[in-house]
């Protein structure tokens, strides 16, 4: 097969990529609803996390030159976490817990494992070092730096990190909105009974679940019926409702695939054929200047080329930092032994081989085989016009990192 006209996966990522329109519109969110969105601004620290030097154990706080092996000391105060303590009288202890502020005169802290409380004061079965068992001021954010960048997404942890600055509204980008069509007479949802010639509609659920796992929002949901007006008019409609039309099927060369055809007529075509497998027929182009990214019909065509394609899209459009997965080079378990002109995203998942990870690939690779990716864990990268011998390395991407 002849790779003529197919665009090759970086030039069409590119491509898209540079028509992608990226969301201005922004919105305040309670801290507790912000999980998964897209930060609209810098945060810097507003003040020193911790705010004061603090202890990392539950112990005893003292200062390190006056303790001599031997020699208790005594016990002045007890500092509970949430109190703010008073100077530590030279030649003392304070009894101190984990997150208790350490006192002034204080510069080390020795976890009670390592102390016998004697009815004279303590005595201490450790080196006696200064800096031990402290967490010093602002030793996690320092006031004034970056905490957070504009377009990180955030996660339970970026949640945590904002909660520690005081933060209890974040300013987030608004979802992108997108409309999904599925395109194809035969198609009948789940729930009814299946009429011969018809099949269930697969690509919407796969759909509707990848594009909630990209954080955005579905503004539309129909199904398409192989009609040339009304194809017409239903993409005109979505793209009235949507930031981006997605729809699968109906961009091949069939004379009922009438989603690419009607750009033509009544938007633009900017891109249509790739160089990968699954998913070769894949178009993009836009209507009343709404982006409209057409997927093939094929189940696992449909997940690959929205992970591989769309999520870079659409990670741009959300103002993301990162927009591309990075990957990690993994030996193949399995074989390829006739090089294709297309580069071909290979179903697979790692699995250990002598104790050392490999990445094995599910035996039938067909695009309308969607329960390989549900065995799957990822996808692994053939190269164009590349065989694969056992142990070669290959670039694997994990669902997680590709959705993430």
């Amino acid at each position: 097969m002849m790779a003529a006209n197919l665009t090759p996966v970086e030039e069409a990522i590119a491509h898209l990529l540079g028509k992608a329109p990226v969301i201005s519109d922004t919105q305040l969110l309670p801290l507790t609803e912000s999980l998964g969105r897209i930060l609209a601004q810098d945060y810097q620290v507003p003040a020193d996390v911790p705010p004061a030097d603090n202890s990392a154990v539950d112990g005893y706080a003292l200062r390190a030159k006056d303790y001599a092996p031997g020699q208790p000391l005594v016990i002045s105060d007890r500092i509970p976490a949430g109190s703010a303590p008073s100077p530590l009288k030279p030649g003392t202890a304070a009894r101190i817990f984990t997150g208790s502020e350490v006192p002034v005169g204080a510069d080390t802290v020795i976890m009670q494992e390592r102390v016998e409380v004697t009815d004279n004061g303590i005595l201490i079965s450790a080196e006696v070092k200064t800096d031990q068992n402290i967490r010093r001021r602002g030793q996690d954010l320092a006031e004034g730096s970056l905490a957070l960048a504009k377009g990180t997404k955030i996660r339970a942890q970026e949640m945590g990190l904002l909660a520690s600055m005081g933060v209890a509204e974040v300013a987030v980008f608004k979802k992108l909105r997108v409309a999904i069509l599925s395109t194809g007479d035969e198609l009948v949802d789940p729930g009814s009974p299946l009429e011969p010639g018809q099949i269930y509609n697969t690509n919407r659920f796969t759909l509707l679940g990848l594009l909630a796992e990209a954080g955005c929002e579905v503004a539309l949901c129909e199904t398409l019926r192989d009609k040339r007006d009304l194809t017409r008019e239903t993409l005109k409609r979505a793209a009235a409702q949507a930031d981006l039309v997605i729809t699968s099927g109906g961009v091949s060369v069939g004379e009922e695939d009438h989603v690419r055809a009607v750009l033509e007529e009544a938007g633009e075509l900017s891109l249509w054929r790739m160089a990968i497998k699954p998913g070769k027929p894949l178009a993009f182009g836009s209507i009343k200047d709404t982006p409209v990214l057409g997927l093939p019909g094929n189940p696992a065509a449909v997940l690959v080329t929205f992970l591989v394609v769309g999520m870079p899209y659409i990670r741009t459009c959300q103002g993301r930092l990162q927009v591309h997965p990075v990957g990690q080079q993994l030996p193949a378990a399995f074989n390829v032994t006739s090089p294709s002109v297309r580069r071909e995203f290979v179903r697979a998942r790692t699995e250990s081989v002598n104790g050392e990870p490999q990445v094995s690939a599910y035996l039938n690779q067909s695009s309308g085989v969607l329960s390989s990716a549900c065995w799957a864990g990822g996808l692994a990268v053939v190269p164009e016009h590349s065989m694969v011998a056992e142990g070669s390395l290959l670039t694997y991407f994990p669902f997680t990192e590709l959705l993430s």
